[in-house]
């Protein structure tokens, strides 16, 4: 309840930001990102820059996301887990890479997904499987595991009616995530179990999610990313209570397009931790809040994991 109330202080005109761009993923309806859109038009609060508002990374190459016929591919397969903490079965997607095999142990990231989506959204709009068939095969990222859970941890998890009412059960997905998530995955995979060799990231509302459960955690999660997060995130002070103790993780990335009415969230959590001296990855291109910038946030983001 208290995270619900925490997501409730901001205007829900802003939050709405977040709810219309999953609407448009669900209904798989892509339009590029124009200077403004989103937010002005639904009056979300006024974006400001400053002068380190910039992109840590150029645009990806061509043919960056195309599926190549000639490497090798990965699998990606839909589970069922019994969670306890829910009090049902649920469902998660779960990417291998090319070659998978028992007698080898991979890290993990745990990509999750926006306020309207679900385990599938990420497959829908980014193709991990393509962008991380395609990334190892140029040696750009090491072979991992993505697993691809629903965050909306109550029994009815479909993202139906008012997606906003589902809040309490973003902030629930915490305990489902440690108890039954996880050990799941490393009960059926071949995994390295340590948090050098876990990650956590998402989008919108599970940018939100992956920080306050990835810096809240810091001895399960080694990698922690934030793409376009939404209101739901902690404050930066409680978010990152003991500096030093988020100095320990091996990557902390945070990322908001420039014209994301949401940039705020993220901004806050960029200038806590260059004020404390937390080193981090900040990364601003010229996006709204929008598949476009979280597809190429996966991208940039693989490729530093686990190294």
């Amino acid at each position: 309840m208290f995270h619900f109330i925490q997501f409730r202080r901001f205007t829900l005109s802003l939050v709405l930001v977040c709810a219309i761009s999953q609407s448009s993923i669900a209904q798989e309806k892509k339009a590029p990102a124009k200077p403004g859109a989103g937010a002005a038009r639904k009056g979300a609060r006024e974006i400001k820059l400053n002068a380190d508002d910039v992109p840590a990374f150029p645009k990806p190459p061509a043919g960056w996301d195309l599926k190549r016929a000639e490497i090798p591919r990965g699998k990606l397969e839909m589970i069922e887990y019994d969670s306890k903490s829910v009090g049902t079965t649920r469902k998660m997607n779960v990417y291998t890479p090319p070659g998978y095999s028992k007698d080898n142990r991979y890290p993990v990231l745990y990509l999750l997904h926006g306020i309207g989506g679900d385990e599938t959204e990420w497959q829908k709009f980014a193709r991990p499987e393509t962008l991380l068939d395609n990334l190892i095969a140029d040696g750009k990222a090491v072979p991992m595991i993505i697993v691809m859970p629903n965050g909306r941890a109550r029994k009815n998890d479909r993202a139906e009616g008012n997606v906003f009412a589902s809040a309490p059960a973003f902030s629930a997905f915490e305990k489902d995530l440690l108890e039954d998530v996880i050990p799941t995955i490393e009960s059926r995979f071949s995994v390295q179990a340590d948090r050098d060799h876990r990650a956590i990231a998402g989008l919108c509302m599970g940018g939100g999610q992956a920080l306050n459960f990835g810096l809240g955690h810091l001895g399960t999660f080694g990698w922690v990313g934030g793409f376009s997060s939404a209101p739901n995130t902690k404050p930066p002070g409680e978010l990152m209570p003991d500096p030093e103790a988020v100095k320990k993780l091996k990557l902390l990335y945070v990322s908001c397009g420039s014209r994301d009415g949401l940039i705020g969230v993220s901004q806050a959590v960029h200038s806590h931790s260059k004020v404390h001296g937390i080193e981090h990855v900040w990364h601003v291109p010229p996006h709204g809040h929008d598949p476009d910038q979280w597809k190429q946030d996966l991208y940039h983001f693989v490729q530093k994991l686990f190294r």
